[in-house]
């Protein structure tokens, strides 16, 4: 399945507007990127789409510089592999 950017999110499926699956992410300061919710219909489900979701923004995050928070679960639980380690930075924003 083709995985398209669009702002602030990643999707698959034809119709932006009603993706099949979908992970997306607010900007936050200091180039920090938060994880903050993934969908994958049903019937998707069980074939690797959300975790290729997550790999999509984790390699956009490395292509432009950023760090990447999650608040979603599923995102956090596959951010903190070994091998997205060096652009997790966790699953809250630091506070002033």
């Amino acid at each position: 399945m083709n995985i398209k950017y669009d702002t602030d999110r990643f999707y698959a499926g034809d119709a932006p507007g009603k993706p099949l699956a979908e992970i997306t992410f607010a900007r936050r300061e200091n180039r920090r990127l938060v994880v903050n919710h993934t969908f994958t219909d049903p019937s998707l489900r069980g074939q690797g789409i959300g975790r290729k979701l997550v790999e999509s923004v984790a390699q956009y995050a490395r292509d432009e510089g950023y760090k990447l928070l999650a608040t979603c679960s599923y995102a956090r639980r596959v951010l903190l592999e070994p091998e997205f380690s060096d652009v997790y930075a966790g699953a809250k924003e630091e506070q002033p």
